[in-house]
């Protein structure tokens, strides 16, 4: 532990924490960071952080309320009744689902700090929970840091992707216990018709285990797509929640406002954990919450707008490049294949390295979201569309050449129609990913 004398004082850290992997973007942020205190105008696409304001009625009300002194006392750690209404409003205006406040809905700390609470309220030491691949990370890193382990399985939306979980949870003793879903997915941003939340129940109540259904891009969608629910599935509150967040439709990333919500067993304990973590948020930004709930839903649609408008092009440009991209139908990502002859045999994380360094551009590499991201890269709709022209100007500048653009020469896309998201020779491969590299944001 430390050392007498002249011995350096040494901190032994945690079991949990070693297990951690390495900080695989740690390179690429050093670099951005060292270029813009140089004076260089990085364009940042890497993190889903929105650059758009908050709604202004919003703002206002958050304004209003911290100029009431009532408002500056301890809250309370699973959110004010009435913001949690209003969440069961919104989900019994959208989608169709009855929620109790008090029983089946729980405010969180953005949807990260809920989803990580629920597994250690809900994992024990040598649990396993299975998890998509590519996957966001915290859906690994949660599950390690509360002593589980995580068995990673090719991502789809498909029939084959859940015969793949169901052979996971046919094979492995004990049995998992726990199936993180992530629809509209982060990183690779494929979606899900309802028919799939169905046979999804079907199969946790077949084997005994719990969903999760982690829904922060489910009102962030394009071209009429709606996102289903998972708790609009008949049966779905006898086996999982749903995590939901304010940050992506509203704007209000850096408030930190999420929900989980579905089965009254699995919400009472994480509210039951959150009691000795937290108590909760600031009284007005919660109150600033329930205004956006009650009267947001035109201020959501215009915003899907603009993400729309940023997609479209995105995504002309990148083909422009030479890259092989699918037009997505929901999220604040586009996930594109980059050309062989741009890798260039680099690894994504390589060459994100060197797209940075060269057209001073940030973008999220795939391997830094599991082993299948590999080729992939995850680019953010964060910036405006002019920003977004800049950085495809640059990115052809230094890939292609000044006034140089080729046309995608591979014909075959990774990203399937049926929606596997891995190549052959994965299907039906099960991967320990608890000590991968990986990471994102």
């Amino acid at each position: 532990m430390a050392g007498g004398n002249n011995e350096p004082f040494s901190i032994d850290v945690s079991t949990r924490l070693r297990r951690l992997p390495p900080y695989l973007f740690a390179r690429l942020n050093g670099l951005k960071a060292e270029k813009r205190r140089a004076g260089a105008d990085v364009i940042d696409l890497g993190m889903g952080n929105p650059i758009d304001p908050s709604p202004e009625f919003v703002i206002d009300k958050l304004a209003e309320a911290a100029h009431d002194a009532r408002n500056h006392r301890y809250s309370v750690s699973v959110g004010l009744y009435n913001l949690r209404r209003e969440v069961a409003l919104k989900y019994k205006r959208r989608y169709g689902v009855e929620l109790d406040p008090d029983r089946e809905v729980v405010s969180t700390i953005g949807s990260k700090e809920g989803f990580s609470h629920l597994m250690l309220a809900l994992l024990s030491a040598g649990d396993t929970v299975v998890v998509g691949d590519p996957a966001y990370p915290i859906h690994m890193y949660a599950v390690t840091l509360a002593g589980g382990s995580v068995m990673a399985v090719p991502l789809g939306n498909d029939e084959a992707y859940l015969a793949r979980i169901e052979h996971v949870l046919q094979g492995l003793q004990p049995r998992p216990k726990l199936v993180i879903f992530n629809y509209p997915h982060n990183p690779s941003a494929i979606t899900i018709e309802p028919e799939f939340w169905v046979k999804a129940v079907a199969l946790a109540k077949k084997y005994n285990v719990l969903l999760i259904s982690d829904f922060a891009y489910g009102e962030t969608c394009f071209d009429g797509y709606t996102a289903p629910s998972l708790l609009a599935t008949p049966g779905a509150k006898d086996v999982g929640v749903e995590f939901s967040t304010m940050s992506k439709p509203y704007n209000m990333a850096g408030w930190r406002v999420g929900f989980c919500c579905g089965n009254h067993e699995m919400v009472r304990a994480l509210s039951t954990i959150k009691g000795y973590y937290d108590y909760g948020h600031f009284a007005p930004i919660q109150i600033a919450s329930i205004m956006a709930l009650r009267h947001g839903d035109e201020f959501v649609a215009e915003q899907c707008k603009i993400y729309e408008k940023r997609r479209d092009i995105l995504v002309k440009g990148l083909r422009k490049i030479g890259w092989d991209v699918e037009t997505p139908r929901a999220s604040m990502f586009v996930w594109a294949r980059v050309a062989d002859k741009h890798l260039k045999g680099q690894g994504t994380l390589d060459f994100c390295f060197r797209l940075l360094e060269e057209a001073d551009v940030a973008i999220a590499p795939g391997a830094g979201f599991g082993p299948n991201g590999e080729g992939y890269v995850r680019i953010a709709l964060v910036e405006n569309e002019q920003r977004i022209k800049q950085a495809l100007r640059q990115m052809d500048a230094a890939l292609n050449g000044a006034h140089r653009h080729q046309r995608p020469t591979n014909k075959t896309p990774q990203v399937r129609t049926n929606g596997e998201l891995a190549t052959a020779k994965h299907a039906g491969a099960v991967q320990d990913a608890a000590n991968s590299s990986i990471i994102g944001g």
